[in-house]
């Protein structure tokens, strides 16, 4: 493939008055980044760095130490909360803090390394941390967006089918469940109001022959693993209940033909009402026992 030769070459044009303007227009929009990019070296903006802390951990964000500070300034904006200063000043030897909480103080001496420290790390932590150092050499920056995790409680347990459930409890983010046999499960989550999200899944194996089976739990604060042995529900419970039923059956049927026969009795004892062959007035006590006496030796009679 042929290409001409002003593209193979580099060729300069006779600058025109309008050209002459244009190129002026873009030395200077050169000198002007050239002094931006000095600026950033002299104040040494580091852009935004990403770390994670586990929750209950201690964490450390470095400053750049520098020699002959003037003043250290760390400004913690957290997502829920207000703005927390941590402060110093090289001339009185002074720290301050403003709407700090306890778990968050100095390393060490801010003179000699102006690095923050988080004892017990909280949910409550998580947001963007920025350090900021005057020295004789320049200002410089630094920035964090401090992510906290939170690691899920593992637990399984046999669900009422005899089918292993793997549950990650309150993780953040949320957790990722595997099962080391294959399966068909689909993982539910739930969130809560702090943030944390729970995870449940159900195995359902592709074949009746699996007893243990292993959950995997994938989480950035680390991964965790249960296994647990799951039988299916025994079929002799379907047999008891079917004895159960029909034993329950034969005695309603037992209590049914007794009805019967008292309604027989009854309407013997009736007939004596009315015929009345010993001439007593059966509302009096006599005559109520004289009757329970002939209804008893009928029943045994028959």
């Amino acid at each position: 493939m042929t290409r001409s030769s002003q593209q193979a070459g580099w060729c300069k044009k006779p600058t025109s008055p309008t050209n002459a303007r244009a190129t002026l227009k873009v030395v200077r929009k050169t000198m002007y980044t050239i002094v931006l990019l000095n600026i950033t070296a002299v104040t040494g903006a580091t852009g935004n760095n990403r770390v994670s802390a586990t929750v209950g951990n201690s964490c450390v964000l470095t400053c750049p130490p520098k020699s002959n500070i003037t003043t250290v300034t760390w400004k913690i904006s957290p997502k829920v909360g207000g703005l927390c200063t941590l402060g110093y000043r090289a001339d009185q030897n002074k720290t301050d803090r403003t709407n700090c909480s306890d778990s968050i103080n100095w390393k060490f001496r801010p003179d000699r390394d102006p690095a923050l420290e988080i004892w017990l790390v909280g949910i409550d932590h998580e947001g963007n941390y920025a350090c900021e150092v005057v020295a004789t050499e320049g200002n410089f920056h630094k920035t964090y967006d401090l992510t906290v995790l939170v690691p899920p409680r593992l637990t399984m347990y046999c669900d009422d089918h005899g089918n292993p459930v793997c549950k990650a409890t309150a993780g953040k983010p949320a957790a990722q469940i595997l099962w080391v046999l294959e399966s068909n499960s689909t993982p539910k989550e739930e969130g809560h109001d702090n943030g944390t999200v729970t995870v449940l899944s159900t195995f359902t194996a592709y074949s009746n022959n699996v007893t243990n089976t292993t959950c995997i739990v994938s989480h950035p604060a680390g991964n965790q693993s249960m296994t647990i042995a799951c039988h299916p529900p025994d079929s002799t419970w379907l047999l008891h209940c079917v004895i159960s039923l029909a034993s329950l059956l034969g005695l309603l049927f037992l209590l049914a033909v007794l009805h019967l026969c008292t309604f027989c009795d009854s309407r013997y004892v009736w007939d004596m009402i009315h015929t009345n062959p010993f001439g007593q007035s059966w509302g009096s006590l006599e005559g109520l026992l004289i009757l329970i006496h002939v209804m008893c030796g009928h029943l045994s009679l028959s």
